[in-house]
């Protein structure tokens, strides 16, 4: 057993870096949550191959898919994992359990008891280190395996072991901010005064700023014995660095797993214009090569060599592109055909995508083009016909 997605080496900013210690640091946390998470909740459909798009409800694999991938994880449960695995590890894996040539369960595997081999004769088979000590030989037409960028065809790389030193530097700012609030001093500011005050001004001066502490004593003020001055202890270039160093360090742990800034939650960040577009980005650019690893590896392992041409496998992203409902509004009209547009949608199949309940009764408007008005006599129509709500 190769244990390498668990071991880490030592840094040169003296912090190990693994799997494990990597998620530690918020950053590291933040991304692979955010896109582990995304992928566990989108479905990820079987589809039958054609004209028209048909969901393969009728296939065992459907199933699989979208309700039971094995006795104790959910679709999102399993996903997630797998993806997380991958961001972390470089290579996540899951072993299908076939009964009667159709696969009944798909059962994920530890990544460091897994060791990827290619043979003398360029076949690739996989041994499996059970919790026995038992080795398993898996060949690669029955591993679904999930890698990340891989140099030498086989596994994955992790992103954490070629981020180390960035994420390693993350890790000692954090250690570094600790060790400021445990033992710096962080006061405030202080007082001046150009005489000596005795001990029973002191403890009186002490008894008053006491008064002067908490949310409900804010913009209070106080009235000081001897003359005294109060000054406002300012920030140092030492602590203004260190501030600038742990957001420098975000972004480099941002830019490994390619997330947009503003989905680590900088507080600099404008939430305003362009936030759809980093939104359009992130789905682009670092949700979309997931995307396409989980459907060909679908239909690479766990689809017949017969199957592969009638059927393929799908993640429904639509839910992250709907935008705002007023944007969804617009869409769907022009989808009706409003404002002259020629209708490409029906009414029912607008309905299915907001997930409410078809229409009955009236067939015009189950038929595209309803939404739009009425042609006058002029141009075809008789004068005569309703008028379709705008």
């Amino acid at each position: 057993m190769r244990g390498a997605g668990v071991a880490g080496g030592e840094t040169q900013s003296g912090a190990v870096v693994n799997a494990n210690t990597a998620l530690r640091n918020a950053a590291v946390l933040r991304c692979v949550s955010v896109i582990s998470k995304t992928i566990g909740m989108l479905p990820l459909q079987l589809f039958k191959a054609g004209d028209a798009v048909e969901k393969a409800v009728d296939h065992p694999l459907y199933r699989i898919l979208m309700k039971t991938p094995n006795d104790w994880q959910t679709p999102f449960t399993f996903k997630s994992t797998m993806q997380a695995r991958a961001l972390l590890h470089g290579s996540a894996y899951a072993y299908p359990v076939r009964s009667r040539g159709r696969i009944v369960r798909l059962f994920p595997l530890e990544p460091s008891r897994v060791e990827a081999k290619q043979n003398d004769d360029w076949t690739v088979e996989y041994r499996y280190t059970r919790m026995d000590g038992g080795v398993m030989t898996i060949p690669a037409a029955e591993m679904f395996h999930l890698r990340d960028m891989s140099l030498d065809g086989l596994e994955g790389v992790s992103r954490v072991k070629l981020a180390r030193e960035a994420i390693g530097l993350a890790l000692r700012a954090e250690q570094a901010a600790s060790r400021l609030f445990k033992n710096g001093m962080m006061l405030g500011g202080y007082l001046t005064t150009t005489g000596r005050l005795s001990k029973d001004a002191i403890d009186r001066l002490k008894e008053q700023m006491s008064d002067y502490t908490g949310s409900e004593n804010s913009q209070k003020w106080p009235v000081f014995e001897e003359g005294l001055k109060a000054e406002k202890m300012a920030q140092t270039s030492v602590e203004s660095q260190h501030l600038e160093n742990r957001r420098h360090q975000i972004e480099e742990v941002a830019r490994a797993f390619d997330v947009p800034r503003p989905l680590l939650m900088l507080d600099e960040t404008s939430w305003g214009t362009g936030i759809a577009q980093l939104g359009l980005f992130f789905i682009q650019y670092g949700l979309a090569p997931w995307f396409k690893a989980w459907e060909e590896e679908v239909s690479r392992v766990l689809l017949t060599e017969s199957e592969r041409d009638g059927y393929y496998a799908k993640f429904n992203e639509k839910a992250l592109l709907r935008g705002t409902p007023k944007d969804q509004a617009e869409f769907f009209a022009k989808a009706l055909g409003a404002g002259g547009h020629d209708p490409w949608m029906m009414v029912d199949e607008v309905r299915d995508l907001s997930e409410l309940p078809r229409q009955s009764g009236d067939a015009s408007k189950l038929q595209p083009g309803y939404g739009r008005k009425a042609p006058p006599a002029s141009e075809g129509g008789s004068g005569n016909e309703p008028a379709q709500p705008a």
